[in-house]
């Protein structure tokens, strides 16, 4: 086990969002901004922003590491870009207004429906059908959870037509 394999996840937490050279075994060099550090094998996972928007990644195995150099702090804009890279290309962020908004527009939909649904949750964000599947925010087919895969496949057509006819 080397020295970097020996550091608590708190220690590795400290080089996140940074620009970093890692020297790892056989001479080999890496650059880019730390992602993450993976907390049961020690493993790298490097950012580098190629030109048009592109964006390398490199995973650095943790056992290969030998030495991690900081080069240069992050400010909010890279920590904001770090954090988008790997968010779903239409993700889109909504207010709590919004979103409470979608969540009573749907629920009285479903419930306008005949579909019986409730609300779950300490601040009760999710919204619950037949007691068999749930909907997260922001309430669309894609946050549909249930094992019973027939029941998730009709609710999530049917919030998806919903959806198509609200635009």
């Amino acid at each position: 086990m080397n020295d970097w394999q020996r550091k608590s996840p708190l220690d590795w937490e400290t080089y996140v969002n940074k620009m970093v050279k890692v020297a790892a075994v056989e001479k080999h060099e890496y650059e880019g901004w730390v992602l993450t550090v993976d907390p049961v094998s020690a493993s790298i996972v490097l950012a580098a922003f190629l030109e048009n928007e592109k964006v390398s990644i490199s995973v650095v195995l943790g056992h290969a590491v030998q030495e991690v150099e900081i080069l240069k702090e992050g400010d909010d804009e890279m920590r904001q870009r770090l954090s988008c890279i790997f968010a779903p290309e239409k993700s889109k962020a909504y207010s709590a207004e919004e979103l409470e908004k979608r969540k009573n527009n749907l629920k009285t939909w479903l419930e306008t429906n005949h579909i019986p649904v409730t609300e779950q949750g300490e601040l009760g964000k999710t919204l619950c059908v037949v007691g068999l599947l749930t909907i997260d925010p922001p309430y669309g087919p894609e946050e549909c959870s249930s094992s019973n895969e027939i029941i998730l496949s009709r609710v999530q057509g049917l919030i998806q037509g919903y959806l198509e006819k609200q635009q």
